[in-house]
């Protein structure tokens, strides 16, 4: 696992294992966002989205 950078946005492969400390299945992670468990993404282009390091970091903080 590769640590956060400080800032900036990250895509999926970043967040989710194994590369990322986040230990969920890409199926489970967009169940996670359409609940509101997990933060929303930002869509950068039609195949492109991505996620705010600190919405991130909070959720691995458990202060979000």
């Amino acid at each position: 696992m590769r640590p956060l950078p400080r800032e900036g946005l990250l895509r999926l492969s970043s967040i989710l294992s194994p590369s990322g400390p986040i230990p969920v299945s890409k199926s489970t992670w967009w169940a996670g966002v359409k609940s509101g468990r997990f933060p929303k993404p930002i869509k950068l282009g039609p195949r492109t989205t991505v996620w705010r390091v600190e919405d991130i970091r909070a959720l691995l903080e458990g202060t979000e």
